[in-house]
C-alpha cells in the first residue's frame, strides 16, 4: 500500500465583508494511502487568524479526511469530512464545532487539470446547513522535465 506525505504552509486574504478574519495562516500535513482502486487522505490542519476578530483564539484544529474510489481512470467518487474543533488549547463544546460531510466527485480532465465538486451538510448545525464546493486544480512540473540541450542532440 503506497503512502505519500507532504507538508504545506498557506497564507490567505479575504475581504472583511466575506470573513471575520482578513488574514489567516495554515499549516497542513497530508498523508495519502492508495489501496487498489481506492485512496484515503488525511489532512490535519492547524489554522490561525493573523488579522481580524479571532486573532485571540490562537491555533485552531481542523481534522479533514477523504476516502474515494476510482470508478474509471478519469472519474473518482467518495466522501469527504471537514471538521472544525476550535482552539488547540481548549476545543469548543461539540455544539459549537463544525462537522461537515460531502459526497464528492473528482474529474481528471487532463494530466495537468483536475476538477472536484461536492455538495455537503454541516451535521452539527454550527455553520451553513447546505454547502456547495468546487475546486479546480492545476499541476505544475516546476522544471522537473529534463530537456536535452542543443549540444546533446
Amino acid at each position: 500500500m503506497p503512502v505519500g506525505l507532504s507538508v504545506a504552509q498557506e497564507i490567505g486574504y479575504q475581504r472583511r465583508k466575506f470573513a471575520e478574519d482578513s488574514w489567516r495562516t495554515s499549516f497542513v500535513r497530508s498523508s495519502t494511502s492508495n489501496w487498489g482502486a481506492g485512496i484515503s487522505l488525511y489532512n490535519p490542519t492547524f489554522d490561525r487568524a493573523l488579522h481580524g476578530l479571532n486573532t485571540g483564539r490562537g491555533w485552531e484544529f481542523f481534522p479533514n479526511v477523504k476516502v474515494s474510489f476510482d470508478f474509471t481512470k478519469k472519474i473518482t467518487g467518495g466522501l469527504e469530512y471537514y471538521g472544525g474543533l476550535g482552539p488547540v488549547s481548549n476545543f469548543n463544546p461539540i455544539s459549537q464545532q463544525s462537522q461537515q460531510i460531502f459526497p464528492g466527485i473528482d474529474l481528471i480532465l487532463s494530466p495537468n487539470w483536475e476538477f472536484n465538486f461536492g455538495a455537503g451538510v454541516d451535521v452539527s448545525n454550527s455553520a451553513d446547513h447546505l454547502i456547495v464546493k468546487c475546486i479546480i486544480g492545476r499541476r505544475f512540473s516546476w522544471g522537473h522535465e529534463h530537456k536535452p540541450s542543443t549540444a546533446q542532440k
